[in-house]
């Protein structure tokens, strides 16, 4: 039962991923929250960044005409900093603490959609400051537990792209992210041969979930599916904060 259930875990994260580089918003960052459901959250994080890297792939030709310039000119930067941040820190911060790092982000995340309103409106330029900011925050976010996308949304989704082009310049951002995220986790020990071997499997359904991605994007209405979605993740933040702070005391 323990091997069934690990394995529906890895299937549906890896699908979360392919459809997240399809251009789907929010899903992606459920994958690590469903894999710490049945293993050490770190590990999961190493296991699943191949997956992201080989998703990406597809996701950068999907989205390769549309995306803005000065978005990732931006945003990058900063991730490579939080990057640093990120690696330079991951020896003391302890299990269950990244645990619990990973529930609150997913539940501020969740709670942010919940209660907002609307994005609409004209298009803004993207600022430097704010943009270099939470670029790092989505860069540490990412590498702790690919968690990049609520920071990531919270300066990219007032600009008012449209629809593509944001799941355009989100795939390119975090392809960039997540190529820069293989020399820490080398280092680090993450990519072994077994998380690759197991990444190797995982792949495939990633690989077929990025054109289902890239369908829902263009075809499927927003409204309820991002409601279901959203509901997902507060529950299971809310399951890992519990976790977290059990592990805490």
């Amino acid at each position: 039962m323990a091997d069934i259930w690990f394995w529906l875990a890895a299937v549906v994260a890896a699908a979360m991923v392919g459809l997240g580089k399809g251009g789907v918003p929010i899903v992606g960052m459920l994958a690590v929250p469903v894999m710490a459901l049945v293993m050490n959250p770190i590990v999961a994080a190493g296991m699943l960044l191949p997956v992201f890297v080989v998703s990406d792939a597809f996701g950068l030709y999907a989205y390769r005409r549309e995306f803005d310039r000065r978005v990732l000119a931006i945003v990058v930067p900063g991730a490579i900093l939080g990057i640093g941040i990120g690696w330079a820190t991951a020896s003391v911060v302890p299990e269950a603490a990244v645990t619990l790092l990973v529930g609150v982000i997913g539940l501020a995340f969740a709670l942010t959609l919940i209660l907002r309103r609307p994005v609409g409106g004209a298009r803004k330029r993207a600022e430097v400051v704010p943009g270099l900011f939470w670029g790092a925050v989505t860069g540490f976010t990412s590498f702790v537990s690919h968690a990049g996308a609520p920071p990531y949304q919270v300066y990219t989704l007032p600009l008012g792209m449209p629809k593509a082009v944001f799941a355009g310049t989100s795939t390119i951002a975090f392809a960039i992210i997540n190529a820069v995220k293989l020399v820490p986790y080398y280092a680090l020990g993450q990519l072994n041969p077994g998380n690759l071997k197991m990444a190797a499997v995982l792949a495939v359904p990633a690989v077929v979930a990025v054109f289902a991605g890239v369908r829902l994007v263009r075809r499927m209405p927003e409204k309820l599916f991002f409601q279901a979605v959203t509901w997902a993740l507060l529950l299971i933040s809310l399951k890992l904060i519990r976790d977290g702070v059990s592990g805490l005391i």
